[in-house]
């Protein structure tokens, strides 16, 4: 059943619905941000998949940022993490 963007934004704002997300655990940040861009219900980019793909890998979140932003892979890479 689709949803509207009303529904999904409730969803994302809901803390509840993150249960247990470890900011120092690149994998559970993996599993956040998947989620959102499920929520999200549209293709966020290449960029978006690389660093959730380097995230399960187990990749350092600031690893991941410095090397996006200095290849200018993701653009504003300030809001990544």
């Amino acid at each position: 059943m689709p949803r509207s963007e009303e529904s999904r934004m409730e969803s994302l704002a809901d803390p509840s619905g993150w249960g247990d997300v470890d900011e120092s655990d690149p994998k559970s940040m993996a599993r956040m941000m998947k989620k959102m861009g499920n929520e999200m219900g549209e293709d966020l980019g290449p960029e978006f998949n690389e660093v959730v793909d380097r995230l399960e890998a187990g990749e350092d979140p600031e690893s991941i940022e410095s090397s996006l932003g200095a290849t200018g892979g993701a653009g504003d890479t300030d809001n990544l993490f």
